[in-house]
């Protein structure tokens, strides 16, 4: 567990350092437009950490997962003069965050006192592994990871809106196909969203009126619809919202491959992590949770179609 961290905290450090100075060096404009953005992850990052620390409630990056990047795109827009592509930009984030907040706040991740909200499970689960046991380990854990790293990451793949900035190009039509592709990505992390949100009120329904559970809800987690092709149909939306996001980069610029890359590839590699460690728990408690995995691909509908 401890090398995992360490891996991950060094490549949200090495990946970002090694391809910001492989490309081409950034404006005094830009510049100065990141250093504002450090500032306000920086910020924001002490405060999560400080509300987790003091209330025990360690989902307070989660609360502004989905907000936190609206107001990066739009400090950026505002900064190039309301260039029209980093406009367009900072629109689909803007109607990503209202989504993903709407479908945190229903399950009851807000709370009028800002430091409450449900908790992640899986929180709960890694403070009882014997490896945290220690007070100082889970501290460190909460600073350096569930604050700094997941509060980096955040800021990271936002950046290709800052290297937009640099645009060679004007708006066009690829920069519409990138808009109606990340749109068409929204829509199907909404659809999944609502589809596990139906299976799992419907079950836990059932549970609180103590009627018994029928073939479909027995099985306990979400294997139709979307999820019937893929294990993870709205992590799959999610991490492909943000590799068109950062297209947006290379249809400004002209370059394949620039330094804002690297948020999107941790992304990846962050929801890799992620959904090892949720299936892991689904696994245990679900009988019917590996053959789920054998037969439905995690990401990718490849594997084929699962039926119960």
């Amino acid at each position: 567990m401890w090398r995992t961290i360490l891996v991950l905290l060094m490549t949200l450090i090495a990946v970002p350092w090694l391809t910001f100075n492989m490309d081409t060096p950034l404006s005094g404009h830009q510049m100065d437009v990141l250093k504002m953005l450090l500032w306000t992850y920086g910020i924001a990052a002490f405060c999560t950490f400080a509300v987790s620390a003091i209330t025990k409630n360690y989902s307070q990056v989660d609360k502004l997962w989905s907000v936190i990047p609206i107001a990066y795109v739009w400090i950026v827009a505002y900064h190039s003069a309301f260039e029209p592509r980093i406009v367009l930009m900072a629109g689909m984030v803007t109607l990503w965050g209202a989504r993903l907040t709407f479908n945190f706040a229903r399950r009851g991740g807000y709370s009028w006192r800002f430091w409450e909200g449900e908790e992640d499970y899986r929180w709960a689960i890694l403070r009882a592994k014997p490896e945290f046991q220690a007070p100082w380990k889970w501290f460190l854990f909460n600073l350096f990871f569930i604050s700094g790293y997941q509060m980096g990451l955040i800021l990271l793949f936002t950046l290709p809106a800052v290297k937009a900035m640099d645009s060679v190009n004007d708006l066009g039509i690829w920069d519409i196909v990138l808009a109606a592709l990340m749109l068409g990505l929204i829509i199907m992390e909404f659809i999944a969203d609502q589809q596990q949100y139906n299976y799992q009120e419907a079950k836990h329904q059932l549970i609180r009126e103590g009627k018994p559970l029928n073939a479909y809800y027995k099985v306990g987690f979400t294997h139709t619809g979307l999820w019937a092709w893929m294990r993870h149909p709205n992590y799959a939306a999610e991490q492909s919202i943000w590799v068109v996001f950062y297209l947006f980069s290379v249809v400004a610029t002209g370059i394949p491959f620039n330094w804002t890359i690297a948020g999107c590839l941790l992304l990846i590699l962050l929801f890799k992590g992620s959904s090892d460690f949720s299936e892991a728990v689904s696994a245990e408690k679900y009988p019917a949770y590996k053959t789920y995995q054998k037969r439905v691909g995690r990401f990718l509908p490849f594997k084929g179609k699962y039926n119960h």
